[in-house]
């Protein structure tokens, strides 16, 4: 795929000061590994990615008992890395393995095993020889015993926020505390080391408790999006045999009640391995029902932690099923929490007390990963739990500012609607001299100024209504980035002064392939570089590395410490998935570009892909245009079969609220119908045979909780045929609509 993309000549947009340079946690891990710049850094951490994860370890003070011998073995193939072993470990090489297809854990009962995945995650053969055969880490002391110095115990770990303006901080003492009361409740329920606990919250003090808990006592933990139906929830917890789970009466969103306990009703009779249910009152006040202390629970002896080790288990984490039925993803106690917090430290530059913010979900691998990340790191984790412009659109600002968040997290979605509040249509801020003179063109214009919104005047835009001198870095993942929201959100919000990490990777990964950093320059829409220990490259259909400029698919050559550990119960669907196009690569499924000056971009998934009159154009080249139009505030783009050019382009667009023009005046004509105008400006930056044969305005885009939009079920709605699983979207009307466009 050799097709020029039209975010190849971007401008550079910031620079790291000298000062952000000298207090950044990069540059204190680079001093530790004795390397002076990024060039240097990054040829370290990927030429011996066992010494360089062993650096990350120490620097992040990971503490193994007993410790292991060998961090890294690669001898079995880069499929299945071993990691953490010891010398119990290679002393049982000789014996047979673990049955083929599944991996076994020793459960409480030592003469029984009982199956979890497709790659050992626990080796059964500790049975034999009497000893661990992998380290032992049980993380939640990483995030929480440790800190308990007279330094840190009374610093905030968590500060939580909700929709009707409740605020409830939890100090590090204070989150110990009820992690080991719930720990013990979870043992004196009867729940093992081994067992499945399904979560079922939105983002409160008890979610972060409840998942540590879980970790705390050997169990696993199993994230649901807090907003998922019967079905979606009971297939996941019947995989993995929840024993348990987490849930509450409902929670608010835009001012009304969604009632997540009529939807756990609805799962209970689906789900006969739950034996225990644990609520908490969310719509009144944060307490837990029918749970704590129990028969008088010894709290000190039950809320210990669990002997587990570095590879144990720990979380099952499902994809949101954007390309077919959804993926449970394995990680472990080492796998995920230290992954997250190294992003977290080297990208988002978080530290001891450092707040950060992510509006995500527990069901988003976000989720945990804020937690894990941030505790891990000493930092405060901030949460919002509501809709973050209700009920007036300057919510997220105000939130930001009360608490002095320092690092916000957001996805360009949700960047794309808080701009949209703006009087300036937010398609026009930043990008080049022509979008500039239109700015000034609509300053004059009253057609588009919107009436004045709550909380603020139509002269002051709603993040100028709160002091965000707190914020020192922007941070976006889960999609692709078109320029004009970017622009606006670095621009405006920014002030021109902080920057956007871009962080794109996934579940599978525990955290970013690429991510941006306070050490390099930043493009828009860009990735400075891949995640340290990350050995990435782009290859083309024939598993060779591209040039500059050329599109391919994006690679990993060597293991990283948050690889998978496989899939649950699906061995070979995870060989397929990642192992099977070129041998000992993992081919991740995003197409990706490398700029002359060295700079990432991610152009969307590769399945989603189109080739239209024998060239490849990616979906999100062509909807950068059609967002770039202030008309238009989403779009989408399928191909659908065509007799002419084999297959033709179907666009799906959201209308906003303003009506302007970027066609200049030659280009325009008074009765030229948006449609119209659309395919001109596609055609006058793709080409003609690239314009979209058709162009339909939808009220919605399907998407999943976390903001992905689902191309393959437009596509299926579109043309009537089966769209699979449908379990993550969040809203089914969109795909109704779309099936009745004829």
């Amino acid at each position: 795929m050799d097709d020029t993309n039209l975010l190849e000549s971007q401008p550079v947009a910031w620079k790291p000061t000298p000062e952000v340079i000298k207090r950044s946690q990069l540059m204190r891990f680079m001093k530790q590994v004795g390397v002076s710049t990024w060039d240097e850094l990054y040829e370290y951490s990927i030429r011996d990615v066992e010494k360089f994860t062993e650096e990350v370890l120490k620097f992040l003070d990971i503490r193994f008992d007993p410790p292991y011998e060998k961090l890294l073995d690669v001898s079995d193939g880069p499929e299945f890395p071993d990691w953490f072993s010891t010398q119990s470990h290679r002393d049982a090489e000789s014996l047979p393995p673990a049955s083929a297809g599944g991996t076994t854990l020793p459960s409480t009962d030592k003469a029984e095993t009982r199956p979890v995945g497709s790659v050992p995650l626990s080796e059964p053969r500790a049975a034999t020889t009497g000893r661990p055969t992998h380290a032992g880490l049980n993380i939640t002391e990483m995030c929480l015993d440790r800190w308990q110095t007279d330094e840190m115990k009374d610093q905030p770990a968590v500060i939580w926020e909700g929709e009707e303006g409740a605020i409830h901080t939890l100090s590090y003492a204070e989150l110990l505390n009820e992690v080991k009361e719930c720990s013990a409740s979870l043992r004196n329920q009867g729940l093992l080391k081994g067992d499945a606990i399904g979560i079922h919250l939105p983002m409160v003090p008890e979610t972060v408790i409840a998942l540590l808990s879980i970790a705390r006592i050997g169990c696993i933990a199993v994230p649901v999006f807090s907003g998922y139906g019967v079905e979606a929830i009971a297939n996941r917890f019947n995989s993995v045999e929840a024993k348990a789970a987490f849930t509450c009466d409902g929670f608010p969103r835009r001012g009304k009640s969604f009632k997540a306990s009529e939807v756990i009703d609805g799962v209970l009779p689906r789900v006969k391995s739950l034996r225990r249910l644990f609520t908490i009152h969310r719509t009144k006040k944060l307490d837990w029902i029918d749970f704590w202390n129990e028969g008088n629970v010894n709290v000190e002896e039950l809320g210990r932690p669990e002997q587990t080790s570095a590879e144990d288990p720990l979380i099952i984490l499902y994809t949101s099923g954007t390309t077919g039925k959804p993926k449970g993803i394995a990680h472990t106690h080492a796998s995920f929490p230290i992954k997250a917090a190294q992003d977290m430290a080297f990208g988002t530059d978080v530290g001891k007390g450092t707040r950060i913010c992510w509006y995500t979900d527990i069901g988003w691998m976000m989720g945990p990963w804020l937690i894990y990340g941030a505790l891990i790191n000493g930092a405060t984790i901030c949460i919002y739990d509501g809709a973050p412009d209700y009920p007036t659109v300057d919510r997220m600002w105000e939130f930001c500012a009360r608490h002095k968040v320092e690092v916000l997290g957001i996805s360009p979605t949700l960047v794309r609607s808080l701009a949209a509040h703006e009087s300036v249509p937010p398609a026009l801020a930043g990008g080049s001299t022509e979008i500039m003179d239109l700015v000034e063109q609509t300053k004059s214009n009253s057609k588009l100024q919107p009436p004045a919104t709550a909380g603020g005047t139509d002269r002051e835009a709603p993040f100028e209504r709160h002091d965000l001198s707190s914020l020192r870095i922007l941070a976006s993942t889960g999609e692709p980035w078109n320029p004009a929201p970017w622009w606006w959100l670095f621009e405006k919000v920014g002030n021109s002064k902080l920057p956007i990490i871009n962080y794109s990777g996934g579940t599978e990964i525990a955290g970013g392939i690429l991510m941006g950093n306070p050490l390099l320059p930043i493009k828009p829409c860009s990735f400075p570089a891949p995640c340290p220990g990350m050995d990435v490259d782009i290859f083309d259909e024939n598993g060779e590395p591209v040039k500059p400029g050329e599109v391919g698919e994006l690679v990993i050559k060597q293991p990283w410490i948050g690889m998978a550990r496989g899939f649950w119960q699906e061995k070979e669907r995870y060989l397929e998935t990642y192992w099977s196009r070129f041998k000992n690569i993992w081919v991740h499924g995003d197409w990706a570009m490398r700029d002359a000056d060295g700079h990432w971009f991610i152009l969307g998934r590769s399945d989603d892909t189109l080739k239209v009159a024998g060239k490849r154009v990616g979906p999100a080249e062509v909807e950068s245009i059609l967002v770039s139009h202030p008309l238009v505030t989403e779009a989408a783009v399928i191909g659908v079969p065509d007799e002419t050019k084999g297959t033709a382009m179907v666009a799906f667009c959201v209308k906003g609220p303003t009506n302007f023009s970027l066609l200049p005046d030659d280009e325009r004509s008074t009765n030229l119908s948006l449609s119209d105008e659309l395919k001109a400006l596609v055609a006058r930056d793709m080409g003609k045979p690239l314009t979209p044969s058709k162009i339909h305005f939808v009220s919605a885009l399907p998407k999943t909780r976390n903001a992905k939009i689902m191309r393959r079920v437009i596509r299926s709605a579109y043309l009537n045929e089966d769209p699979g699983d449908l379990s993550s979207l969040e809203n089914p009307k969109a795909v109704d609509e779309i099936a009745r466009i004829t």
